[in-house]
């Protein structure tokens, strides 16, 4: 199968469609779910995407160590080669690897000043500019303000990148919209471009878009998230 139709084929070609042609750089988005239901999977597998399509990836986690994002990226990949029946896997790797920087922060320590002058490093000793940016762990929406939001839109613009963030939900006593988004994640609305919400139902994880850009009718996709793979398919 040629490299143009193995992306064409991917079933996140219909995510894309389903959020208007995809999130857009210098738009930010969010995917939303309990814990442990996926969101890393998710993303990631979004950033392999991109990745196999020649794009570039900056991967942040405040969670997990630079080994466990890499061994993650290797296990989405390869199942999505399977699913995609890609050749030369080894050599698509090598150039997967070579299109991404992790980059993993103390939580604590962390800030968008430091984001921005690792991003700027990298751009100088390596010419490397990102096309996405997945920022996971961070910010922790229940306790971030508004300007670090702001920040977040305005560095997204200035990298010409999407920008991919994600935040937990609970099962009991949170505060949700009328679209089941909570509201510490909710206050930002207007500062958000696409919000995406992996519900988990019986032994598949529905994938429910609640805010597509400014569209107000949202398309319901039939789309799931594999519990075994990680990877999207249509339901």
């Amino acid at each position: 199968m040629t490299e143009k139709n193995m992306i064409q084929r991917s079933p996140i070609r219909i995510f894309d469609r389903a959020i208007g042609d995809g999130l857009g750089t210098g738009n930010l988005g969010v995917v939303l779910s309990r814990a442990g239901v996926g969101k890393t999977g998710f993303l990631i597998g979004l950033a392999v995407d991109q990745l196999m399509q020649g794009k570039k990836v900056l991967y942040i986690s405040t969670k997990e160590s630079v080994e466990h994002i890499h061994n993650f990226f290797d296990q989405i990949f390869h199942a999505m080669a399977r699913s995609l029946k890609a050749r030369e896997v080894p050599q698509r790797q090598l150039k997967m690897e070579r299109n991404r920087h992790i980059l993993v922060y103390n939580r604590k320590q962390f800030s968008l000043e430091k984001l921005e002058k690792s991003v700027a490093f990298l751009k100088e000793a390596a010419g490397f500019e990102p096309d996405m940016v997945i920022m996971d762990g961070t910010p922790r929406f229940e306790s971030t303000e508004k300007w670090e939001i702001e920040g977040m839109r305005k560095l997204a613009g200035e990298w010409d990148a999407e920008v991919w963030t994600s935040s937990n939900t609970h099962r009991e006593g949170q505060e949700m919209d009328e679209r089941g988004v909570p509201s510490t994640v909710a206050r930002f609305d207007e500062l958000l471009d696409v919000i995406v919400h992996l519900c988990p139902e019986s032994n598949q994880i529905k994938v429910k878009i609640s805010k597509e850009h400014a569209n107000e009718e949202i398309a319901e996709v039939q789309m799931e998230l594999d519990p075994a793979t990680m990877l999207l398919r249509w339901r």
